[in-house]
């Protein structure tokens, strides 16, 4: 590790300083990634009443966590940018797998919107997907950026040290 890798709860990014950013201070990550997905699936659910909305869908793209940052106007970009880079690994790996379900299932309604002559037409089929399919996606990109991954035990800053102290009194 160098000297300028950033570590969560250290200067720039100590605790204090995530949560008034409204970065999770123990992940390192920001729920404001997710309305990049949330928007989407907003005009999805939107379909069936407004099907003029297919134009906005179509013109969604994907957006890795850096780049939905560097685009928003979140006001502390830089801040969470850096914290992410701090945040572990394996909490990273996991919200990257989750972001690739999510672009796959947007990408799927985009292309049935493409295939069909009249929105309207498949309107309730996407906007089904993207209740059924994209928003348990996001609740489950949530937990990860808050430290919560199905199945795994997840070791954050801190932990590790609590639990070996917990085993020699176990």
């Amino acid at each position: 590790m160098q000297c300028d890798d950033p570590v969560l709860g250290v200067g720039p990014l100590a605790a204090d300083k995530l949560e008034q950013a409204n970065i999770n201070p123990k992940t390192g990550l920001a729920t404001d990634y997710l309305n990049h997905f949330n928007e989407v699936v907003m005009l999805l659910e939107m379909l069936p009443a407004m099907p003029d909305c297919a134009e906005d869908v179509l013109e969604w793209t994907p957006l890795d966590y850096e780049s939905h940052f560097e685009k928003s106007t979140f006001s502390d970009k830089q801040l969470a940018i850096l914290a992410f880079h701090a945040a572990p690994v394996n909490l990273r790996t996991h919200l990257e797998q989750r972001v690739a379900q999510i672009d796959a299932a947007v990408t799927e309604a985009q292309e049935m919107l493409r295939k069909t002559p009249d929105p309207s037409l498949m309107a309730d089929q996407i906007a089904a997907l993207a209740t059924n399919s994209i928003k348990p996606l996001i609740s489950v990109a949530s937990g990860v950026i808050h430290g919560h991954v199905a199945g795994e035990a997840i070791q954050l800053e801190g932990d590790e040290a609590q639990a070996e102290i917990d085993a020699m009194f176990a």
